[in-house]
């Protein structure tokens, strides 16, 4: 197995989590939170994405999905503020984001997924060694930069699929 089809069987395992994260919940059981302060189901996933498309966009050197189309509207959000991926976000930043319903979050998934597949499937084993942000010591390589994205999006759709199950059972 090569390093592009390692990655992609990695990636791959993502959409059917983020599938059975959201699926069947409406847009007021996206946007449930167990409790004040804590990350609803539809912020979860929404942030998830939004780390892999910024990170993948900065790699591609190229606009994020988010800026593409009406993405921040089916998410409640008056702009698409390419620096907001959630990262540090405040109760109240969190409770802005509104989903439409699980299909807004599964259509933006699904966009950005299909272009991290076709840059994954271009990648050859001495691509991994490029430096990709120098603002780090040591500078941070376009292999820790991959696996830095999968690794928090796992834990961001773990914690997901935990909350479905706190809110599903009150």
């Amino acid at each position: 197995m090569n390093v592009s089809d390692l990655l992609i069987e990695t990636y791959d395992r993502l959409p059917d989590l983020v599938r059975g994260a959201v699926h069947g919940l409406g847009p007021e059981q996206l946007r449930q939170a167990p409790r004040r302060g804590a990350n609803p189901v539809g912020w979860l996933v929404w942030h998830l994405t939004r780390i892999q498309d910024g990170h993948l966009a900065e790699l591609l050197d190229a606009e994020q999905i988010w800026v593409t189309g009406d993405w921040a509207g089916r998410f409640g959000l008056v702009r698409a503020d390419p620096g907001d991926t959630g990262f540090g976000h405040t109760p109240e930043q969190v409770a802005a984001v509104r989903p439409e319903s699980a299909r807004a979050l599964l259509d933006y998934y699904d966009a950005v997924h299909t272009r991290t597949r076709r840059f994954l499937a271009g990648l050859r084993d001495d691509d991994l060694d490029r430096v990709v942000d120098t603002s780090y010591d040591p500078p941070v390589t376009l292999g820790v930069r991959l696996v830095s994205v999968i690794e928090d999006d796992l834990q961001h759709v773990g914690q997901a699929a935990y909350v479905r199950g706190l809110i599903a059972t009150g």
